[in-house]
């Protein structure tokens, strides 16, 4: 099993405090930080942008976890602010050209992920394997935070992690995006999920932040 890393999604942080929040996540050892990026198209919401994210690269020297949920990704990724040691996930269906977007994102020094909707089945990975580092795995419908977990993303990410060994990726790592609470991070895990981004189910609840970054982990990673 691959180290656990947890990954805060920004969308959800509070950018009145945002530097508070930033230091915070430096003391505790934070992982990544997830930055999701939306066109209203691919899916149907805007969230956080390009000048966002190169922000984020010059306050902080946490790696970047960047979910592009936007068409034609290959668009955009000369805009986007991010290198050695980030993750850049795009998904299947947001291009006719997706080897060449991934293998712009690992020219780059990131690590590319493939980003699979619910209904997206692991096996459209298979012609692409050779370019990523793993698969993102959604676990509600992309575009909007607070929703349900999908009831067949706990058994699609055993499979996820069945599928990748088979190929003998074992080295590559399983994001989970979309209601990470606790509970369901603990079945993620034991699923084989290895990066667990966190919104308002996992980190950005109540005031102590830091307490729940260490209960999550202490729970969920058994740290």
């Amino acid at each position: 099993m691959n180290k656990a890393m947890l990954a805060p999604s920004m969308m959800c942080a509070d950018f009145l405090h945002l530097e508070e929040q930033l230091r915070l996540f430096e003391r505790e050892g934070i992982d990544l930080l997830h930055v999701d990026i939306m066109d209203g198209h691919f899916v149907p919401n805007i969230t956080l942008g390009t000048d966002f994210v190169r922000m984020l690269k010059k306050a902080t020297s946490i790696p970047l976890d960047i979910h592009l949920m936007v068409e034609r990704p290959e668009n955009l990724l000369p805009a986007i602010a991010f290198g050695e040691g980030d993750y850049v996930s795009v998904h299947y269906e947001s291009t006719v050209h997706l080897q060449r977007v991934l293998a712009a994102i690992r020219e780059r020094g990131a690590k590319p992920l493939l980003a699979l909707n619910p209904g997206t089945p692991v096996s459209m990975a298979e012609e692409v394997l050779g370019d990523i580092d793993g698969l993102l795995v959604m676990t509600v419908n992309p575009g909007f935070a607070g929703q349900k977990l999908v009831p067949s993303a706990l058994e699609k990410i055993a499979r996820a992690r069945l599928y990748l060994d088979a190929y003998g990726m074992n080295e590559s790592v399983i994001e989970v995006d979309g209601n990470v609470s606790i509970p369901n991070g603990i079945a993620m895990r034991a699923a084989g999920a290895d990066i667990f981004v966190a919104g308002t189910s996992g980190v950005f609840i109540g005031d102590d932040m830091a307490g729940n970054i260490r209960h999550f982990r202490r729970q969920v990673f058994g740290e």
